[in-house]
């Protein structure tokens, strides 16, 4: 097995770029807020799972079930849309109970291992190697594992004024994420799209 170190650094970045973890940072300390807690090692091992059973069995499992990628990241879109419209207007619209457990399922999924990482997971499939996806898969959830290990630090450096600013800002971001990957697979086109 010839693995290639630039294969497995641009599916590392290709993952990174859509994982988007210091990109969720304000996200997830407002779960841990309202949560108590969230546990790193759990959070990552759950996404960890959830993407590799999505790289190794996720097309032929929504086959069996009639689902299609581009429904099942339509589906992802809406919960994106509804965390990002919580961040911005300060409402809940999640039920979060105050223990660890819960706050896996919004920050292990879907802003982890989201419909935009499972499908991209699948489309690299067509141009690399499994061991080099697997390699890089794993190398992101070592840093994932990190920034989420790191949440006490990020709430010391930013502060409340910080956090509540780059809340708004990335609410606003993650709305935007959504509403592209909802457009994306339903063929909508905007106006001024060529």
């Amino acid at each position: 097995m010839n693995l290639n170190l630039i294969n497995i650094f641009t599916v590392f970045m290709v993952l990174f770029a859509v994982i988007d973890i210091t990109g969720s940072i304000p996200i997830i300390l407002e779960i841990k807020k309202r949560t108590g807690n969230i546990s790193p090692v759990r959070t990552t091992i759950v996404a960890f799972i959830l993407m590799l059973l999505f790289l190794f069995i996720g097309e032929p499992l929504l086959n069996l079930f009639g689902v299609d990628l581009s429904s099942f990241a339509i589906a992802g879109s809406f919960v994106l849309f509804f965390l990002g419209v919580e961040l911005v207007l300060g409402i809940q619209l999640f039920r979060y109970d105050s223990n660890a457990k819960t706050a896996i399922i919004p920050v292990a999924f879907p802003l982890i291992a989201g419909a935009g990482s499972m499908t991209t997971l699948i489309s690299l499939k067509t141009e690399y190697l499994m061991s080099e996806i697997l390699i890089a898969l794993t190398l992101n959830m070592i840093f994932v594992f990190f920034v989420l290990k790191a949440t006490r630090f990020f709430e010391k450096l930013l502060g409340d004024a910080g956090i509540q600013i780059l809340k708004k800002v990335f609410g606003i971001i993650l709305l935007a994420i959504a509403i592209r990957l909802f457009l994306s697979n339903t063929g909508i086109k905007l106006v001024g799209d060529a």
